[in-house]
């Protein structure tokens, strides 16, 4: 009976009874054959997208369905153009399957119209229905934040190197983007001079990628990242410091930083800055990114972003010792004294000039997972090679996205013959060595550009927007060709594709710069110089003498040298040890299953500290003496400082009741008597007086 009625009524409007389903998808089968799967017994019809108006688009399939009753309405949003998708709305407004970039559906209902209007926006549907935690009785999906950590263990650490650790919001292996790359040879160049402990979010590293950095770290600790959940708009700060933002990543940085008394701290991006340290690597000024985007689309959510990032970041800036930017210009930006510009690098050594094949082929290297490439890349695919393709039939266009390039992309390849696009490339100094002419049509940068440093060292030309080269100190027209719309950059490429000599000349002269400016050894020896001034000022810190306004005292001694205490000293500790017998009388050999630390002066050892970890941020002093001749000249206090620094938390000392000078000086360096152990010492009897102090 309901199927009789169901045929009579739409047969008086004129219409099959039974609904179909319509697919407008341009050539993406694997979204038909989704649609198949969803709704199997139904008749199927597929579309191309058709030019014209929404009306006019509406108007023609509305012809071609006239006796078609439409049960849904799939619409893939990426390669559609906006009257098609209108056009969907008028003949059939409640019926829209919508497909995303990514491969992700939704129905599109007036019911849920804030949910439907993101996904338009090309908002991912896992982050459509997020609410912030300021309304926590309707959030259900909270942010995780994993608590379990992997340490490698890789070189053997020395008593002769200092010790520093890196953090990195990622494991900095493969070389698959331009931040891995400077973090990889930084590594290798700190490694020349002390022992390197990193700590990194990673997840689903292969033992052949690990292997090639833990050649230069002496340990490296991993751990997956927080799976942040709440809406980009939410906080006031900036999402991606949230994103990054690790309980179970600083108390693992406190930990080894204790156990290992590293002696310095260097964070790699600004978005790690809250872990603290003592060295910021601005890879690039963010706040600056934000505000040349601000600046382009001219919205609320641009100026959210930069104002977000430009109050952070400044306050960020002034809690470290040392800033590094890549280039002058960032620096200046930076606003700070402390800002020291150690430009990106290229390993010359690796990245060496070959023969430029004959041919018509453009290279462009960008990971997608970095915003301004997939800008970068939409502007010349949809812009500039448009005006290229036809005018050069032989000419070919190789894109290096990076590890989940389409994804960042948010849409298929292109199905244009003519453009390879390339995810993860392990090598790719082949395509270099293939290429003719590597494009970098950057519209928003800050930093220096990695992909423009290799194919200076390769000896290729390069076609770049003003910002694409910022910082390398190119010039138009001989070293570097530049162009910043369209219409010019299209022009800039069909000049040099048929121009070999003078491609041949901007790659020289571009290449003879990256020899002057960027090897990666030079610009590692900066480094390093920046770690030892640190050091160095640390221990002038340490040194009272030293921080007298009016100089050094008359007879003081120069500042003493610190350093960990190796076997070649102990002799020297114990004839110290012997001429003070208020110090502990211990075999020195044992020290050195403790944290024995020497003060030097004029290249002999003057004076030693011997401290141990009881407890996690707790540490017991055992022993301290200064050689007789060099008493009352800050050794001690200087000694006492230094593993204060490296090892904050509580203190615990014991020293004869008798020795006065001691206890003065204990308590001028914040140390309190907090109890008493009768007959504690022997030679002769005495009680120990209990000393405590906590360390920042």
């Amino acid at each position: 009976m309901r199927q009789r009625l169901k045929r009579w009524w739409f047969g008086l409007l004129g219409k099959d009874p039974e609904a179909v389903v319509v697919t407008i998808a341009a050539g993406d089968e694997a979204v038909c054959a989704e649609v198949r799967r969803l709704i199997p017994d139904r008749e199927h019809f597929t579309l191309d997208p058709m030019d014209g108006s929404a009306w006019r688009v509406w108007r023609e399939m509305r012809r071609r369905f006239r006796r078609k009753r439409i049960g849904m309405l799939a619409v893939t949003l990426d390669g559609n153009r906006r009257s098609m998708l209108g056009a969907a709305f008028l003949l059939a407004p409640t019926k829209i399957l919508a497909f995303n970039q990514r491969g992700e559906r939704h129905h599109l209902k007036l019911a849920c119209w804030i949910a439907s209007w993101l996904f338009l926006r090309g908002v991912p549907l896992d982050r459509i229905w997020l609410r912030p935690s300021w309304l926590w009785p309707w959030k259900k999906d909270r942010s995780v934040y994993p608590s379990e950590s992997r340490v490698l263990d890789g070189r053997a650490t020395s008593g002769e190197r200092r010790r520093v650790g890196v953090i990195s919001p990622y494991f900095p292996y493969p070389l698959s983007h331009g931040g891995a790359v400077r973090i990889y040879y930084v590594l290798r160049e700190l490694a020349r001079e002390f022992d390197v402990f990193l700590f990194a979010f990673a997840e689903n590293q292969r033992d052949q990628d690990l292997a090639p950095v833990m050649e230069f770290c002496a340990k490296a600790v991993l751990l997956p990242a927080p799976r942040y959940r709440e809406p980009r708009w939410s906080t006031l700060e900036p999402p991606e410091i949230r994103e990054f933002r690790s309980p179970a990543m600083r108390e693992l940085v406190r930990r080894f930083r204790a156990e290992w008394e590293l002696d310095l701290i260097q964070i790699e991006y600004t978005y790690m800055a809250d872990y603290g340290g003592d060295v910021l690597v601005e890879h690039d000024v963010t706040f600056d990114l934000y505000g040349q985007v601000r600046r382009q689309r001219r919205t609320l959510a641009a100026w959210w972003d930069w104002w977000r990032w430009s109050r952070f970041e400044r306050a960020a800036v002034g809690r470290f010792r040392r800033v590094v930017a890549m280039s002058e210009k960032d620096a200046r930006l930076l606003g700070t004294p402390r800002a020291r510009v150690i430009p990106n690098g290229v390993d010359l050594d690796r990245f060496t000039p070959e023969p430029e094949p004959e041919g018509q082929r453009l290279l462009f290297i960008g990971s997608f997972r970095h915003f301004p490439n997939v800008r970068a890349y939409r502007f010349f695919a949809g812009e500039v090679w448009p005006r290229l393709r036809e005018r050069f039939p032989e000419m070919t266009l190789t894109v290096v996205a990076g590890p989940d390039g389409l994804r960042y992309l948010g849409q298929a390849a292109p199905a244009d013959g003519r453009v390879r696009l390339l995810e993860f490339v392990r090598d790719v100094r082949p395509l270099y060595v293939e290429a003719n002419l590597v494009v970098v049509p950057t519209l928003e940068s800050a930093g220096t550009n990695l992909k423009a440093l290799e194919a200076m060292a390769m000896q290729r030309a390069v076609v770049s927007t003003t910002t694409g080269c910022a910082g390398l100190g190119l010039v138009h027209g001989e070293s570097v060709w530049i162009a910043d719309t369209a219409a010019e950059f299209a022009e800039a490429v069909a000049r040099l594709a048929g121009d070999a000599p003078l491609r041949q000349r901007l790659a020289r002269a571009a290449r003879a710069i990256a020899e002057q400016r960027f090897d990666w050894k030079r610009i590692g020896e900066e480094q390093r110089r920046l770690l030892r001034e640190l050091l160095e000022e640390r221990q002038a810190e340490a040194c009272p003498t030293l921080r007298r306004k009016t100089g050094r005292a008359q007879g003081a001694p120069p500042c003493p040298t610190l350093r960990r205490g190796a076997a070649r000293d102990l002799d020297r500790v114990g004839e110290i040890q012997r001429m003070s017998p208020d110090a502990a009388q211990w075999i020195p050999e044992r020290y050195l299953a403790y944290d024995l630390e020497v003060a030097e002066v004029n290249g002999r050892i003057a004076a030693f500290l011997v401290s141990r970890e009881t407890a996690p941020g707790e540490v017991e002093i055992l022993n301290l003496a200064v050689d007789p001749a060099w008493r009352r000249r800050g050794l001690a206090t200087a000694l006492m400082v230094s593993v204060r620094r490296r090892r904050p938390g509580e203190f615990f000392l014991e020293v004869r009741e008798s020795n006065l000078a001691a206890r003065d000086l204990y308590r001028k360096l914040g140390f309190e008597e907090v109890g008493v152990r009768p007959g504690y010492y022997d030679h002769p009897e005495e009680a120990a007086i209990v000393m405590r102090v906590r360390s920042c």
